[in-house]
């Protein structure tokens, strides 16, 4: 995927996660080992039987959110569900969650994940991160986990979220970055993201910098952005190999540490 189209950008992001997720939805329970790595296993094991835990996220958010009862939070590109049932939990029957996606399929897995674990705090909406169908000022806390880098409008994403945060609110978001810059390489960064692809995670990744900027921009302060993993060559091609392998060798080589998982948080001014 080496278009700059946003129309076509968010197309293929769009039909890449409903392909995945009906992968692992039609055959049974999915591989755990995932969840594990990023949940822990008593997390993941005290889920009802049933749950489907699918995540393609790339870190745990409610770890860093600090979620307390009757709290409202909003969870962007909600996936299957997984976090929204977790956070609904750590609200208790006195909070809710909203959990927002783009993908028909995403949201029935969701949906019958909710069912299944009896959960009634939670409600999954559908439309697009950059306009979030929420009222002004009207959530706690927004988590999202590796959805945020998919979007090709990063500017907008953080200033609606802005908009539906209560005064006071916070952000918590785990998502992939660049832990530097994409510079002093054989070939620019322009074809190293045109190589890359959005769809897994990569070529729309922001630098750490620019996500404390554009954070700033919104009108976030005490923002943090902490680098938790960084990736190898084979994690970059994992999911999309025949795009990376457009890289020469050296390139993947000097590529090693600069794209990382990050743990992002930020609050909106409670006045």
């Amino acid at each position: 995927m080496t278009t700059s189209d946003p129309i076509e950008i968010k197309a293929s992001v769009r039909q890449h996660y409903a392909e995945r997720i009906q992968a692992r939805s039609c055959c049974g329970p999915s591989d755990v080992a995932t969840e594990i790595t990023l949940y822990g296993t008593e997390t993941i094991t005290a889920l009802p039987e049933g749950v489907q835990t699918t995540s393609f996220g790339c870190g745990n958010p409610i770890a860093i959110a600090s979620l307390r009862p009757g709290e409202v939070v909003l969870d962007l590109g909600s996936g299957g569900g997984l976090d929204c049932l977790l956070a609904a939990r750590q609200v208790g029957a006195e909070g809710y969650v909203y959990g927002l996606d783009m993908t028909d399929e995403m949201l029935a897995v969701a949906r019958r994940n909710a069912a299944k674990a009896g959960v009634g705090n939670v409600e999954f909406l559908k439309g697009d991160i950059e306009h979030i169908s929420l009222p002004d000022q009207t959530v706690s806390v927004i988590i999202s986990n590796c959805v945020i880098n998919l979007s090709p409008d990063k500017g907008q994403v953080l200033g609606d979220a802005f908009r539906v945060l209560k005064p006071g609110g916070r952000l918590a978001i785990s998502d992939i970055a660049v832990d530097g810059e994409l510079s002093n390489l054989p070939v620019s960064e322009a074809q190293i993201r045109a190589a890359l692809s959005w769809v897994g995670c990569i070529a729309g990744a922001l630098t750490t910098e620019q996500y404390r900027s554009l954070l700033a921009e919104a009108g976030f302060t005490n923002i943090r952005v902490e680098v938790q993993q960084h990736y190898s060559p084979n994690d970059l091609v994992r999911d999309t190999p025949d795009a990376v392998a457009q890289l020469p060798e050296e390139v993947l080589a000097q590529l090693v540490g600069r794209f990382a998982s990050c743990a992002i948080t930020a609050e909106r001014p409670a006045s």
